[in-house]
């Protein structure tokens, strides 16, 4: 599933080829034939993200909710726009090119009151201007959870996703089985502000790098990592091979059903 920085990418890009103009809408699939019927020929006012959620406002105060899920997929190109090729759920298209959506966990209209339900019970975004890491911290600080698992949780944190969750943990130190509540507030914000710099990095890159420049392949002699989930990391995937760092061998073990990955050596156990 994309992150939460995959997301804020494609806001911008829809910002930049239809932002304050009239865009036409269809959906060659159908299934979301209504709600195309209701945009086309609307003005695009702003395109926003929230967490792993896009919000695409059109001129009638109606927003478009995309959640790509695990199988959603964008592709944009340059008009002449070629005829739709697959099960595409929604295409935009205007003078600057055009963007086809397939495969979406959800694609839907919401009115203004709707939008405000979910954004209220999404946590605050490590990329967006008015990202609180205070209001997390009311949910992590008390919770018997472990952070690894908060960290996923979109209600607590929205945009991390499982190559953040671990990376910035590493980054920090932090035994990612520790529970919220045994975390201090030197250590959450510790690790919302790497969040902000490594989302914020992964949004200009289009990929993520986690690993300090001290440890990138030319300054370690090493290959670069070839992987289509991120770019250069210390333990995302990297089971069974030594740490970047300390040479310790990188573990994994499956957490609220997702593999997490840690280096017993620089995150040592707290549990």
């Amino acid at each position: 599933m994309p992150e939460g920085h995959t997301v804020h990418r494609l806001a911008a890009e829809h910002q930049r080829m239809f932002g304050g103009r009239r865009v036409a809408a269809s959906s060659p699939q159908g299934r979301f034939a209504e709600g195309a019927a209701r945009v086309d020929g609307r003005v695009l006012v702003e395109a926003d993200a929230h967490g792993k959620h896009l919000l695409v406002r059109f001129d009638d105060e109606r927003t478009l909710h995309v959640h790509l899920g695990i199988y959603g997929k964008y592709v944009f190109g340059a008009v002449p726009a070629p005829e739709p090729v697959g099960a595409v759920r929604l295409r935009l298209a205007g003078a600057a090119g055009f963007a086809d959506l397939r495969g979406p966990n959800a694609c839907e209209l919401l009115e203004p009151g709707d939008v405000k339900v979910l954004r209220d019970r999404l946590g605050p975004d490590p990329l967006r201007a008015d990202g609180d890491p205070e209001v997390a911290w009311r949910r992590v600080g008390r919770a018997r959870t472990p952070i690894a698992v908060l960290l996923m949780d979109q209600s607590v944190v929205a945009g991390p996703g499982n190559i953040y969750r671990a990376e910035v943990l590493f980054r920090r130190g932090i035994d990612p089985r520790l529970p919220g509540r045994r975390l201090t507030r030197e250590q959450w914000a510790g690790i919302w502000d790497d969040l902000v710099v490594l989302m914020a990095a992964g949004v200009r890159a289009g990929r993520i790098d986690t690993v300090r420049p001290e440890h990138m392949p030319e300054a370690m002699g090493r290959p670069p990592r070839v992987d289509g989930h991120g770019g250069e990391v210390y333990v995302y995937r990297r089971a069974g091979l030594p740490c970047l760092v300390c040479g310790s061998e990188v573990r994994t073990v499956e957490l609220a059903a997702r593999n997490l990955f840690w280096c017993p050596g620089c995150q040592p156990s707290a549990v």
